[in-house]
């Protein structure tokens, strides 16, 4: 299964590299389910591995100018708080609580990705320039948020930083380069709450992180040959799917026992992803007429 794990962590380096986010909200299923590490501490893994994959990711964007540093800083700063403090409150929580939660944010993730448009062409290539005033509460809030939640449950949270960072007038590109600084500082931060109560392997972590670091790589470079939409919609329905397969995993025992005597497992978790995103496909055709 080690070898199964880090194929796994390959593919998901290649969505991140492919989507430029999103794929980190797969880490911590692939670590508990694949690799049979305990919850606790693979929301602490997935945090060490999302943290340095997206900072890899950051200091390309950097060079070619699309991070803006002071929206960064101001989200992150917020971002950071909220993160510490998720960590430190992860102990409280029973580690079933923690992964129907996480489950929850997958489902708000694979929406959140349906519903999404593809920002239309600029007339020329420059980046758009930084909004001149910044609504810093408003930014620090929003980053405490989402924060909060990925110190938490261990998701990166670039589905709902690339949206905030829109609203304060950044284009789409730059939004998704700023928010890799983001998601770094913020999952430096959550780790930082999780030291004192879980204890790491670190040899598995790094040989995850290579991975999805490798992963990144050969990502960016395939980038640009596939829809971004269709990559979009398919990384949705997955995503889904793998919400289903944990709102059952963490079902009673009764519930899991019925549905294994009814061989309705496979059944299930396909429905859920593949009904619930054409259901909400369909209901956005119809709003739109």
């Amino acid at each position: 299964m080690l070898y199964v794990g880090l194929a796994a962590s390959l593919l998901v380096g290649v969505l991140l590299g492919l989507l430029g986010g999103g794929g980190s909200i797969l880490t911590v299923p692939l670590l508990v389910y694949v690799l049979g590490v305990e919850p606790r501490t693979a929301i602490a893994m997935s945090l060490v591995v999302v943290g340095v994959t997206s900072a890899s990711g950051a200091v390309l964007h950097a060079r070619a100018g699309r991070v803006r540093w002071h929206t960064a800083l101001v989200f992150g700063a917020g971002g950071m708080a909220g993160a510490f403090i998720g960590g430190r409150i992860n102990p409280l929580l029973p580690s079933t609580a923690l992964l129907l939660l996480f489950a929850s944010v997958m489902v708000a993730a694979a929406v959140a990705t349906l519903r999404r448009k593809e920002a239309p062409p600029r007339a020329d290539s420059t980046p758009a320039p930084e909004a001149p005033t910044l609504p810093v509460p408003r930014v620090l809030a929003q980053g405490m948020a989402v924060g909060l939640l990925s110190g938490l449950v261990g998701a990166g949270g670039g589905f709902l930083i690339v949206p905030a960072l829109t609203l304060v007038g950044l284009s789409t590109p730059v939004a998704t380069a700023t928010s890799l600084v983001v998601i770094s500082l913020q999952c430096a931060a959550g780790f930082m709450g999780h030291l004192g109560h879980v204890q790491l392997p670190w040899a598995l972590t790094g040989a995850v992180l290579a991975a999805a670091v490798t992963g990144s790589v050969v990502g960016g470079r395939l980038a640009g040959l596939v829809s971004p939409a269709t990559l979009r919609r398919g990384f949705a329905v997955f995503v889904l799917a793998t919400a289903a397969f944990l709102l059952v995993a963490q079902a009673p025992a009764q519930v899991r026992t019925l549905v294994a005597r009814a061989g309705a497992w496979p059944w299930l978790v396909a429905g859920t992803g593949v009904g619930l995103p054409l259901t909400l496909w369909r209901l956005r055709l119809v709003r739109q007429r």
